[in-house]
Formats: C-alpha cells, structure tokens, sequence
C-alpha cells in the first residue's frame, strides 16, 4: 500500500459529555500512546484548564493513532453548539465521522448539527453507540432514533447504510454485535479503516493546503494547521499564502509539524492527504489557502453559521478598579479581543459608539463567558453586559433569531416548564413521552433562551435536558421579560456588617456575606419584589455589647448566593454589568450613582408618554 493508502482522517462528533473524548483516550491506548501499564490521565485531549472543569471540548484538536500499518489522524470537536464554528471548518480536513451517541439519551441536538454538517460534505459516519452498560442503556432503540435522524437529514444511499458499533469507552470495549465478547477497542478500530476512505489527494501535484485551525508555538509563532491536497511541503520550501481578497504573499516555511499521539512533532516532509502543520507566516489566517506557485489555485472555505448574540466588553470604572487584575486598560482588552478573534474564528469584535466598550457576538453566551472566564485567569478586568441578540434588518421589518429548543423533562415537571416558556414567548411544536421522561420541541426567541437553562433546573431539580439550536429569522416578537424580580442595590461603600445583612434578608435573597467589600450601585441581592430597592448593606451597629451581638448574628445568616460567571451573565438585565476580575465576580448597575439613575429613568418615561 502507498502512504497515502495507509493513511485515515476521521473526526469525532456527538452532542456535549456523549464521550468523544474519553473515546479518543481509549484509541491512543489502542494504538501504543501510553503503554499497557500506565494510566493516561482522564480527557488527555482536553488541553485548556476550562475544558477540563465544565468537561467540555472547546477547541477542535488534533492527535493520531499508529495502528497496524495503518495511521489514524483524528480530530476532536467540541460537543456544545457555542462551539460550532470549530465544528463546521473540521469537515474540510476529514474523510469520515465517529458519530458518538449516549444509549440513553439518544441523538440530541449537537449531533444533529454537526451530523447535518458532516453529510452536506459528503462524509461517511460510522454510529458509535456509547455507554451501552449504564442503567437503562437502550442501544437499539437509540440505533433506530439514528437511523430515523439519518433519514429526516438527507443522508445518501451509502450514507444510510452507516455501520453500527456498540461499546462503552469509559470500560474499553466496542463490539459489532451486542452478543460479542466484551474485550477491546479494536472491532471500532477495524470498521474505522475499512469504512472511512484513504484521503482524496494528488501526491504528484503543486503543493496545495486550506489553513482550517491556527496553533500557537512559543518558537516559531503562529503555525497553520490543515490537510494538503495537493502536492508535499519541506522546511525551507519557498509557498505563497493567498489571502481571502485573492492576494498573494511569499514566504519561507521554518517548520513542518505532523501529530502523533499526544503531540506534534517535527517532520522533514509534509505529504498529501496528511493533516498537518506549517511555521513560517506570521498573520496566516484561517479560511487562506497556501500553495506552491502563482499559477495554484486557493481553495473554497467552508461557510460558518453568523453569529447571534452580541454582548459588550467594558472597561472596569468601578471603585475597586485595579485592585485585582493587572490588565485593564481598555488597550489591553482591545489588544486580547484581537488576539481571540485571529484563533475562534466564530467570534466578531468591534468598537462601540461608547470610548472603552467594545461589542463581541457569537453563536451563544456560553461562548462568550468562557472568553471572559479565560481572561479572567490571565489578569484581566473586565465590565461585561447582558446578552443581547444581534437583530436583521428585511424589507424595512426588523427580525430577529428563533432556536428549535429540544427538552426532556421528568414526570410532573411539564407544567410549570411549559408556563415558563410561554412567558418566554416559546411555542410548542411537539410532545411526547419516552419512558419515564416526556420530550418537548420549542420554538422560541434567541433572546427568550438567555438564563432558561438556569429557571429549567429550577424547575425541574436538575433532571431537566435541554438543547438548541439556531432555526431562522423572524419578525421581532416584542419585550420579554426573563427576570420576574428587582435587585437590591447597594447605596454605601464599606464592609458588609453582619446585622444589616440580617435585615435585608427579609427582603429577598443575598449575594453576598459578612465583612465583603461593597460599594455604592453594587447588586448585593435579589429583591423579593418586582423593582430594585436601595439598601445599605455596610450600616454600623452601635457599639453596645458589640461583639457578641455580631458573633451571634453572623452565626445565623443564611449563606449567600454565589453566582458563576456563566450564571452572573445571564442573571443581569440591559442596565446591569457583571464585573469579572481575577478573583472577583460582582454584579453591578451600569450608572453608580442613584441620583443619575433615577433622572435617567424618569427622562425615559416621559420619552415613552410621548411616543
């Protein structure tokens, strides 16, 4: 067999926490990445500290397995529509797809997605049916829910008839029958080589790559990862990057990188058909295509879903400003946001009207909060506001984003779920029970999924699933209203006393504790009220018998609420911030200062008397 006839490029796809990556764990086993004795640490591929706490795959990556005479690059994708963009430009390097699916839960949204994206590039899935020995594992039914899903997306001929493997990755075992012996990963391995096609590639070709991710190597810089065409590339070899507007720049190449294991290292020759990477441009970008000659031509890239949500980025102007994070000049923000945008390819930046705010859109909040989140652990300091939805224009009628809202709900639950979702302006398209859960599909406003999931587990004491997805444009449905209570705002800046905080708790639900550090427009509650209510959470006690009065009282207040970030985001309202700093999460009003709040509030009244 040629190199090119050994070689396999397959992704793994599946709706968030199905298994990919634990999968992807089991196949480096299998093909010698660790040896028999040792223990790969949990999620080897989950490189990003974030990654590895929400047990998420955020960032699409690359590794390969040495199997027989065979080598398997695979990618990973991530599992969260959020993350889509990463899923979507993958397709470009693949041949083939390890559709990864719970026995339980079945295809879900996610899968949907990126199954709909993986046959539209005339890919061939291979259906890993996974966690078959978890309580009330239904592999068959979930095999026929596949096939259904397979049929409603367009699936060809060849496509339909995708082989079936059933196993679990967190035990080590794939099988073709569910009456086979439980032993290895290798039945999956041997389906994977004879299913998925060598690359379609031209060895003898001018060399010829579509830049599909950017990596980041602290010796030689950016480097462009892709699979070749066309055609090889050596270090050394002189390429030209076509940009997007069709221009053309020379460069040297300084390294050749292919993936293997848990890595990449360095190789003397890139070949077609590889996945692999290069070093040498210094503003590559993805979407660019590299080639030999003038005379080559670039390549088509992959169209990537808009974004529809945008939030703004602000620069921290509160009393506490600077004291935690060493980033936070609205430079250094910009100079960061510039930096993300240049690798995530599915977030946009710009300039606001206002000096220090800049606007971010992506698929989702989700997406958005873990950027924060990351410059939070990187020093930054940075006013973050509600999600808002990006809003188009049609003939004159503004439009704005609708979701397919995929639910599972337990028994009982419906009701309050279903009220929750009308407020949220969502219409029920389907009902229908599925063991002991009933499944729902909604259609519902973008900007009526923001904070839902929270209100879900609420409702539904965390057993409630939900999942979406972007359906279309629609007529701007009008005010939704998403938080039914008011704040409890703080008017004085000090340390939160124990005996004021006892009072206020009987007016809602606190944020935060004893001894805080609180400043005046600061959220220190939930009011339990509609409206917002000024109170002073750092009122001094008079001195009598004050230690153990405080003592006594401190003992028995209830703990605060701690928001996470994600939380925080979606909690706030259009006049609010979240302001996130290293080792801080505080809500906050926009304006500070009560006075100026209310002539606003008053002056925006009498606008509405007069419209």
């Amino acid at each position: 067999m040629s190199a090119l006839e050994t070689l396999r490029n397959v992704a793994i796809i599946a709706h968030v926490d199905h298994g990919k990556t634990t999968l992807v764990d089991e196949l480096l086993k299998a093909g010698g990445a660790v040896e028999a004795h040792q223990q790969l640490a949990e999620r080897a591929m989950d490189s990003m500290d974030l990654e590895k706490e929400k047990g998420i795959t955020i960032k699409a990556k690359n590794t390969a397995v040495q199997w027989r005479d065979y080598t398997i690059n695979i990618v990973d994708t991530p599992g969260h529509a959020d993350f889509g963009g990463e899923v979507e430009r993958v397709m470009r390097m693949v041949d083939g797809v390890l559709v990864v699916v719970d026995a339980y839960e079945g295809p879900q949204a996610q899968t949907r997605f990126v199954l709909r994206k993986a046959l539209e590039a005339g890919l061939w899935p291979i259906v890993v049916i996974n966690k078959i020995d978890r309580d009330a594992a239904d592999p068959e039914g979930v095999e026929e829910r596949v096939l259904e899903l397979l049929l409603e997306l367009g699936a060809s001929e060849e496509q339909f008839e995708s082989p079936v493997v059933y196993g679990s990755a967190k035990n080590g075992f794939f099988v073709r029958n569910l009456d086979d012996p439980r032993e290895s990963v290798e039945p999956l391995l041997e389906v994977l080589v004879d299913r998925v096609p060598a690359p379609t590639a031209e060895p003898e070709g001018d060399f010829q790559m579509l830049v599909s991710n950017i990596d980041w190597d602290d010796y030689v810089g950016r480097v462009a990862l892709g699979k070749i065409q066309a055609g090889s590339v050596r270090k050394g070899d002189s390429v030209f990057r076509v940009l997007k507007d069709g221009t053309r720049q020379r460069a040297k190449v300084t390294k050749v990188f292919e993936y293997t294991k848990l890595g990449n290292i360095e190789a003397e020759v890139g070949e077609a058909g590889n996945i692999i990477g290069i070093a040498g441009f210094e503003d590559v970008d993805i979407g660019e295509t590299l080639v030999a000659n003038e005379s080559v031509e670039a390549l088509p890239f992959v169209a990537i879903d808009p974004p529809t949500v945008q939030m703004q980025f602000a620069v921290n102007d509160g009393p506490f400003a600077g004291l935690d994070g060493k980033k936070v000049t609205s430079r250094a923000i910009w100079d960061r946001l510039q930096r993300e945008i240049k690798t995530n390819i599915s977030i946009e930046v710009s300039e606001s009207d206002e000096g220090g705010v800049f606007n971010v859109s992506a698929r989702g909040a989700m997406q958005i909060s873990v950027l924060v989140e990351t410059m939070r652990r990187e020093g930054y300091e940075v006013l973050v506001s509600r999600p808002m939805v990006i809003l188009k224009e049609v003939d004159g009628q503004m439009m704005e984003p609708y979701e397919t809202l995929y639910l599972e709900l337990p028994e009982g639950t419906q009701g309050g779920v279903i009220q929750a979702l009308a407020n949220r302006k969502g219409t029920v398209e389907m009902m229908e029970p599925r063991g002991s859960m009933t499944y729902l599909e909604v259609v519902i406003p973008t900007r009526g999924l923001i904070g839902f999931e929270f209100e879900l587990m609420n409702l539904t004491s965390g057993h409630g699933v939900m999942s979406h997805l972007f359906k279309e444009y629609r007529p701007e449905i009008g005010r939704i209203r998403t938080r039914q209570n008011g704040t409890l705002v703080s008017m004085a800046q000090g340390k939160a006393m124990a005996h004021s905080l006892e009072a206020l708790e009987e007016r809602g639900i606190l944020f935060v504790g004893p001894s805080e550090d609180i400043y005046e427009g600061m959220i220190v509650g939930q009011n339990s009220r509609d409206g917002d209510l000024p109170v002073n959470p750092v009122k001094a006690k008079n001195l009598t018998n004050h230690r153990s009065a405080n003592k006594s009282i401190d003992a028995g207040l209830k703990p605060p609420l701690k928001m996470s970030l994600e939380r925080a985001i979606e909690y706030i309202e259009s006049d609010e911030f979240v302001e996130a700093t290293p080792n801080f999460i505080r809500l906050r009003k926009r304006i500070l200062d009560p006075n100026v709040r209310k002539r606003l509030e008053k002056a925006e009244k009498e606008k509405e008397k007069v419209s």
